[in-house]
Parts: structure tokens; sequence; C-alpha cells
């Protein structure tokens, strides 16, 4: 058996809004800065001497 509302709770449910073009370049730039910077972050000397221990 289907429950009543089998097929309409899709319809139903909101809409996700989607982001504005404008909206999409800020937050994927925003993406790309916190990137750069933990790339650019120094390896701490600690975890330096662990990867040589490895070898």
């Amino acid at each position: 058996m289907t429950s009543p509302d089998s097929g309409t709770h899709a319809a139903s449910s909101p809409r996700k809004r989607r982001a504005a073009p404008k909206e999409d370049g800020h937050v994927s730039q925003a993406l790309r800065t916190v990137y750069q910077r933990a790339v650019d972050e120094d390896i701490p000397s600690e975890m330096l001497d662990l990867l040589s221990k490895l070898d």
C-alpha cells in the first residue's frame, strides 16, 4: 500500500535557492585564497622530524 502523500513530497518541498554568479565568484575566490594560504604555510619542524624518521 502507498501512503496518501506518496509522490507529493518532492513537489511540496521548498526549492533550494541558486546563488547568483556574482556570489559564486566570491565563494570560489575565498576558497582559492584559503587554499593558497594553507599551501604557503611552512611545515613545522616537529612534522619534518617525524617525516625524517619514516625514511
